[in-house]
């Protein structure tokens, strides 16, 4: 099969089946400002071609095009990158480059709007799966990218695949989410350090005022009339929080736990609390269809997990497979001399399992 053809299709069926994707990112700082930036990769309309990535500088890509047309926006690496992708080694999902500065696609279905594709601009039209390529192997701050963004146009490579959306973090913290709104791309803040799905950054946070009541801790009695009401158990200060797997309901879960997580001193602690958060937002398979209607049968929708720490340039991650944490050091890749390359994320997919010792 012609490779072109083969991308494609692969961006039709993971981009255009609804309801089946719930990807939840969170940032975190070390108590030795180390920030982490971590997020799930939740898809469960199939098992994914998972990989990690590794780019040189001067590695030269060409954007993908609607209708297997060539001449797409051409980009060489100035800075090289490590990301983690799927389906092929061009779609890379969430990466970090050489400079720190990290990006990672968010699915935003049915919210955002790309600029129909015009052949004229064919030149400097992107594909949305390759913008976090761009980013990384283009600059090393936000303002760069805002700088540039305006230069390029982001299009779909199939029409009526959905929308997605990105976050971009700087080592220091400061991060942005851009969302294409009416073609336009559009840049909000993210001093929170939250992202979902649709809808919009604006949206979610104005969603966190309806849960103003929720509090870590645990409920002190009250009297109920005649009687006094009791905590049942500890937590009950988080009783509301909702629960379900939706987008909304994600976004809030990760943001009040992230916001009561206990500050861990490095950047390698902060990357494991990380893991662990996250937990809270693994989809069971199962929930994705209606009873008896999937039709594959997997571990997870949550197919890989990925924690980076972009000051110290350390790349973690987990998969639905094999649970067992693997580490990209990208201090230790000379992105003059390293070849292009990628690898899947799980050699064999079957968990890692230790015999605990005994005295026997």
């Amino acid at each position: 099969m012609n490779k072109k053809i083969s991308i494609i299709t692969a961006i039709t069926c993971i981009a255009s089946i609804p309801n089946v994707n719930a990807c939840t990112g969170i940032t975190m700082t070390a108590k030795d400002n180390s920030v982490v930036v971590a997020r799930t990769v939740d898809w469960a309309g199939s098992k994914m071609n998972n990989m990690y990535v590794i780019v040189p500088r001067g590695h030269s890509e060409e954007s993908l095009l609607p209708n297997n047309a060539t001449g797409g926006m051409p980009f060489t690496a100035k800075y090289g990158f490590v990301g983690l992708g799927m389906q092929q080694p061009e779609f890379v999902v969430d990466g970090t480059n050489e400079a720190g500065l990290s990006a990672a696609l968010f699915y935003f279905p049915a919210y955002g709007k790309y600029q129909p594709y015009t052949p004229i601009l064919k030149n400097n039209s992107l594909a949305d799966f390759q913008v976090v390529s761009w980013i990384l192997s283009q600059f090393s701050t936000i303002d760069e990218v805002k700088e540039a963004i305006d230069n390029i146009t982001i299009i779909n490579i199939d029409p009526t695949a959905s929308t997605v959306h990105w976050r971009i973090t700087e080592p220091n913290g400061r991060q942005v989410v851009l969302e294409i709104i009416d073609g336009m791309p559009t840049f909000y803040e993210n001093p929170l350090g939250v992202i979902a799905n649709s809808p919009g950054l604006p949206w979610h946070l104005t969603n966190l005022n309806n849960y103003i009541n929720i509090r870590s801790g645990t409920e002190n009695p009250v009297k109920f009339g005649p009687i006094t009401l009791r905590s049942l158990s500890h937590g009950t200060g988080l009783l509301g929080l909702p629960g379900d797997f939706s987008s909304p309901s994600r976004f809030i879960r990760m943001a009040f736990f992230k916001n009561y997580a206990i500050p861990q001193d490095t950047g390698f602690d902060t990357a494991m609390q990380s893991f662990h958060l996250l937990n809270n937002v693994d989809v069971p398979f199962g929930t994705a269809y209606k009873t008896g209607t999937a039709k594959f049968d997997m571990p997870s929708s949550t197919q890989w997990t990925i924690a980076t720490d972009i000051t110290n340039k350390k790349i973690y991650y987990h998969t639905m497979y094999n649970r067992t944490i693997r580490r990209i050091d990208i201090n230790q890749i000379d992105f003059a001399t390293v070849p292009f390359q990628y690898h899947p994320l799980d050699k064999t997919q079957s968990e890692t399992i230790i015999d605990a010792p005994m005295n026997l």
